[in-house]
């Protein structure tokens, strides 16, 4: 092998390497017979040489170039030289050049593939992550996990400008089980024992802050026992960041920096000097999400001071107790593009989120058609000149609970944004998500929960008070968005353990509860704790909208199907036996394994 090594990869001639001899390494891209003229397309990660074999050739290397098949593992040798101006391939970083070849050895036979190899695969998700090592191949997916490695690189780059530590935490955990399910990891040496893998670094990062290690980071992977989706997986990685003796302005400023170095580094992207912030209520409110996409500008609009001018019953039944909302949204210019079959599928849309209907109107020069606005033809000039829709607009209603109406309505704008071709594709909008509750009341349970976790700090004013109506209080926590996607997520956290207890006790925790699952963290906070807090980005997310893809299943070397399964190494996977034995475990199944299998 080490006399066919090459001497340049297949991204690197040009035509300075004219009348250079050269080994190149790859798999046979193409193979392609032009009378007596061959030509190759040798591929590595590098980029893509044209190699000829030309008619003057002798019989063995012509011999050889024709048993040659695509993905085939060759070395080749021969002279660069420079292609006719005619000939120059531009779409290529090669294209200048081409080497003719003077020998050829064969490293490594192919099986006929189970799809082609190309920029992207058009085969199945689930055939791609069978063959995942030949889908790695393919020219998109090399780009991907590149911009995934220079990403980390720049990650690094910027925290170690700015002084942070980068520090492992561990891998196995106490489970401390608090949102999503924990993945359990049995104890050999302690029977009946059991380690977690961890959701996120969360109580380690906060005992390091303790510890005094004030610019905390990591490349850290995470693990969460929930249903898979195109932007989650079981695990995945987070940019982790925490640090001492800060203001959520301080966290703000450092992960705004962060993400405008990673942008001009790796997209060459000047991103604003500061992220727009927005109230969880306004975004809500005005969005319909928490997350809101605000590459395009569909805004709802208050459709309250209307209702009583009108005789919609519905409306007015859903505005008495104080609780509920009529939201408007205006699509601009829809009116001829919606007919009451494609308004019935924006309306399924709005049902998965709890909605039980959508109602609508048309904006014509003579009024309001359609729809109910039999209910409103004598207001009709005053909610045209009030929702500031013209003719030809569409309007959507929704009238629920407040929650409800946001949320449903909000499912039919990012709907909208897509079907309307609405959404600017080259922009990439942050916002900041501000001013969260602290605390949810379960309906069902009739209790109080954390809204994010247990540990955020109630924001200042209502330290004091929060007993009085925890429903007001409202949390020192943030999201960062970004074009519709929550892109990370932090708080600045408790240091005080009375308070902590006084949170605890909101939200009905036990404190002998508390002590068996957060003891170590708690009793940490009492050998002076400095006031910190910090945010974890999602670098599997990141890298999916950097790259325009909408699954981070394209972005991970190795992910797990949307059934949480690999279908490339089978697992999960039977075991035999003696191991789970050696681990005190007896496995109770509720179909037998051959009968799970043929399933």
């Amino acid at each position: 092998m080490v006399k066919n090594r090459r001497t340049a990869t297949c991204g690197q001639l040009d035509a300075s390497w004219a009348g250079k001899k050269v080994t190149l390494n790859g798999w046979v891209h193409r193979n392609r017979d032009h009378g007596g003229i061959h030509f190759l397309n040798l591929r590595d990660r590098y980029g893509m040489t044209q190699v000829v074999i030309d008619e003057d050739a002798d019989e063995k290397l012509k011999s050889d170039a024709e048993s040659l098949k695509i993905e085939y593992v060759i070395a080749v040798e021969g002279e660069v030289r420079k292609r006719p101006d005619s000939m120059v391939n531009k779409d290529m970083s090669t294209g200048e050049i081409e080497v003719k070849a003077e020998k050829i050895t064969i490293l490594n036979s192919c099986e006929t593939l189970p799809f082609m190899i190309d920029e992207e695969s058009e085969a199945n998700e689930n055939l791609r992550l069978r063959y995942r090592y030949l889908d790695l191949r393919s020219a998109g997916m090399q780009k991907r996990i590149k911009l995934r490695t220079d990403l980390a690189f720049a990650v690094r780059e910027f925290f170690d400008s700015r002084d942070f530590m980068e520090i492992e935490t561990p891998t196995l955990i106490k489970s401390t089980p608090e949102g999503a399910r924990d993945f359990l990891v049995p104890s050999r040496l302690h029977e009946g024992k059991f380690f977690a893998l961890p959701q996120s670094p969360q109580l380690y990062k906060q005992i390091l802050m303790v510890s005094g290690f004030d610019r905390y980071f990591q490349i850290a992977r995470c693990y969460r026992d929930e249903d898979a989706r195109g932007d989650r997986q079981l695990e995945f990685t987070q940019i982790d960041v925490e640090m001492s003796f800060v203001s959520a302005d301080d966290v703000f400023e450092m992960t705004e920096a962060m993400y405008q170095h990673i942008f001009r580094k790796l997209m060459n992207i000047e991103l604003p000097a500061t992220f727009e912030r927005i109230s969880y209520h306004d975004a809500m409110n005005t969005y319909g999400s928490d997350k809101p996409d605000l590459r395009f500008d569909l805004k709802f609009r208050d459709f309250a001071p209307y209702v009583d001018g009108g005789d919609f019953s519905v409306f007015k039944s859903v505005l008495e107790d104080g609780k509920g909302a009529v939201k408007a949204l205006v699509v601009p210019g829809a009116a001829e593009a919606y007919s009451r079959k494609k308004i019935t599928e924006l309306e399924d849309t709005a049902k998965k989120y709890g909605a039980k209907g959508l109602a609508w109107m048309k904006v014509t020069a003579e009024g309001l058609d359609g729809g109910i606005s039999k209910f409103y033809q004598n207001t009709a000039d005053r909610i045209k000149e009030g929702l500031g829709a013209k003719e030809g607009d569409l309007i959507l209603l929704m009238g629920a609970p407040w929650k409800t109406a946001c949320t449903s309505l909000g499912a039919v704008r990012s709907r909208l944004g897509k079907d309307l071709n609405l959404i600017d594709e080259s922009q990439y909008r942050f916002c900041w998500i501000v001013d969260f509750p602290l605390f949810d009341y379960n309906e069902e349970e009739e209790c109080w929960e954390p809204a994010h976790h247990m540990f955020s700090m109630p924001q200042d004013r209502f330290i004091d008070t929060m007993e009085e109506n925890p429903g007001d209080v409202l949390g020192d926590l943030y999201d960062l968005v970004l074009n519709g996607y929550e892109l990370a997520s932090g708080s600045i956290r408790v240091h005080d353990p009375v308070l902590q207890q006084r949170i605890f006790n909101i939200v009905g925790f036990p404190k002998e509860l508390a002590e068996e699952r957060f003891g170590f963290l708690l009793e940490s906070f009492r050998y002076g704790a400095p006031p910190h807090g910090g945010i974890a980005s999602g670098l599997d997310r990141l890298v999916m909208i950097m790259a325009g893809r909408e699954t981070i299943r394209d972005v991970i070397p190795f992910p797990k199907n949307n059934m949480g399964i690999s279908p490339m190494d089978d697992c999960p996977a039977h075991v035999d036996e003696e191991q789970v034995s050696d681990l005190h475990l007896q496995i109770v199944y509720k179909e037998s394994p051959d009968t799970q299998a043929a399933e």
